[in-house]
């Protein structure tokens, strides 16, 4: 087990890495649309990218309908696993509306010997993902 500051800086390491390994602007969020952000999670169990509708219902459920109609498209042309959830709950039981990909094989921020497969899986497939966003962007923004 590592303490709370090991933990820390492992997880400081990885994103300093990853950075310097694949420096590049990302959109995250800076999407330009309220309650809509891209993610990167990596932690002890698993890594993903999401793209996060997080405002009020309303705003989620319009913006959600509008993602639904793209749903071929993003799975067709980008990110063929896409998995949408129009109900998902963060560790702090906010709900959310999410699309996310999680990278498969068994990763942990803590295990140095998995970084390079996160990093690589992140910078391919978030590439895609806001290619995909900024193609549709004006679609999920109206």
């Amino acid at each position: 087990m590592f303490s709370k500051e090991e933990s820390r800086i492992l997880r400081q390491d990885f994103w300093t890495s990853f950075g310097k390994s694949f420096p590049t602007k990302w959109v995250l969020y800076d999407t330009k649309i309220k309650g809509v952000a891209l993610k990167f999670h990596f932690d002890t169990n698993s890594a993903l990218i999401a793209l996060d509708l997080e405002d009020h219902l309303e705003n989620r459920i319009n913006c959600w309908e509008k993602l639904v109609t793209l749903k071929n498209i993003l799975q067709k042309d980008y990110l063929t696993d896409a998995i949408y959830e129009e109900e998902y709950y963060l560790e702090n039981g906010k709900e959310i509306s999410r699309i996310y990909l999680s990278l498969e094989q068994k990763v942990s921020i803590h295990n140095k010997n998995t970084w390079r497969d996160v990093m690589e899986f992140f910078n391919t497939k978030m590439t895609l993902f806001e290619a995909f966003f900024e193609e549709y962007r004006d679609i999920i923004k109206d």
